[in-house]
């Protein structure tokens, strides 16, 4: 199973930086593409996008323009069209590897992880020294379910880029995968080791070795994890979900029930959670509350409305342009 986060949602959860590191600006202030620059900065994608478009109406041949309004679209959650304006401009000028790490992260927006892993590892051909390219390409190569590929991945990036809690996080996993479990389990360790000291802390590693734990057979040894992740990440429907699950194990269903019942809150369009919190609801006796959560159960799998139970943490990085 699965425990990572959305490689697609983290790449949605961008944070902007200073553009200006990322390539020059053009001299004048009142220059578009320095407007447009100035508009992404300040977070506004609209006036970025408009600005950009209406530019590209008297200079169509603007490399830099079309990559520009590439990123702009990918920001805005349109992949298909930002592709479009890359390929448009790659036909009189090669992408930067910035350039082709949009492009690779707009086909994980479409769902497409092997050209998302075919042009990350043109990025890292051409920027070997890119541990954050290494760490999203073995992201790619997992979710290919390419395991042993997504350690090598994640290998390089932690030899770039030491103590990564990502990357050693995603290493664990991809260990999972392969069913090395003691491999995977001193990952996380590793992982949560790592950020003891740090301001801000991760979930990830504590989640995915609680679940590691519980699925071993070790709910008792998983709850201190699991309590630690819904501490670290208290609107994460999955910790809420698998701390339950552990206390359920346990049978300690007053814990479980209130888990539950967040997680529900949190992600009510899960069926599994709602199955799950019905059981809980019957063996507490509450019989009206269990036919309640499988009736919205049935409906949900009927209705093929149902999703996964989500996974959102800290948003990774997405360069500049």
């Amino acid at each position: 199973m699965k425990f990572n986060l959305s490689f697609a949602s983290i790449l949605l959860l961008f944070a902007f930086k200073a553009l200006s590191a990322q390539q020059p600006l053009a001299q004048s202030a009142d220059d578009p593409l320095t407007q447009a620059r100035a508009f992404l900065q300040a977070g506004d994608l609209a006036k970025a996008n408009t600005t950009l478009t209406s530019y590209l109406t008297e200079h169509i041949n603007s490399a830099e323009a079309h990559f520009l309004l590439g990123y702009t679209l990918f920001l805005q959650q349109k992949p298909a069209q930002s592709l479009e304006q890359y390929t448009t401009g790659a036909r009189s000028q090669r992408p930067s590897p910035t350039d082709l790490k949009i492009v690779s992260f707009d086909y994980v927006l479409l769902g497409d992880y092997t050209d998302a892993d075919k042009w990350l590892s043109m990025v890292v051909a051409e920027t070997p020294q890119d541990g954050h390219a290494w760490y999203l390409l073995g992201r790619a190569k997992y979710n290919e379910n390419r395991f042993a590929d997504a350690i090598d991945s994640f290998t390089h990036a932690l030899r770039l880029n030491p103590h990564d809690v990502k990357s050693e996080n995603n290493l664990g996993l991809s260990y999972e995968g392969l069913n090395r479990i003691e491999d995977a389990r001193k990952a996380y360790t590793m992982a949560i080791q790592w950020q003891q000291d740090a301001p801000a802390k991760s979930g990830q590693p504590y989640l995915n070795l609680g679940v590691l734990l519980t699925e071993q057979g070790h709910p008792e040894q998983a709850l201190p994890y699991l309590q630690e992740a819904v501490t670290l990440e208290p609107a994460n429907p999955k910790a809420h979900e698998q701390l339950g699950r552990a206390y359920q194990t346990l049978n300690m269903l007053p814990q479980a029930e209130k888990e539950l019942q967040e997680a529900v809150k949190l992600a009510p369009n899960v069926s599994a959670l709602h199955f799950r919190l019905g059981q809980i609801y019957q063996h507490l006796g509450s019989k009206q509350e269990a036919q309640n959560e499988f009736a919205i159960c049935a409906k949900l799998n009927s209705t093929h409305s149902s999703i996964d139970t989500p996974n959102p943490a800290q948003p990774d990085h997405v360069p500049a342009q």
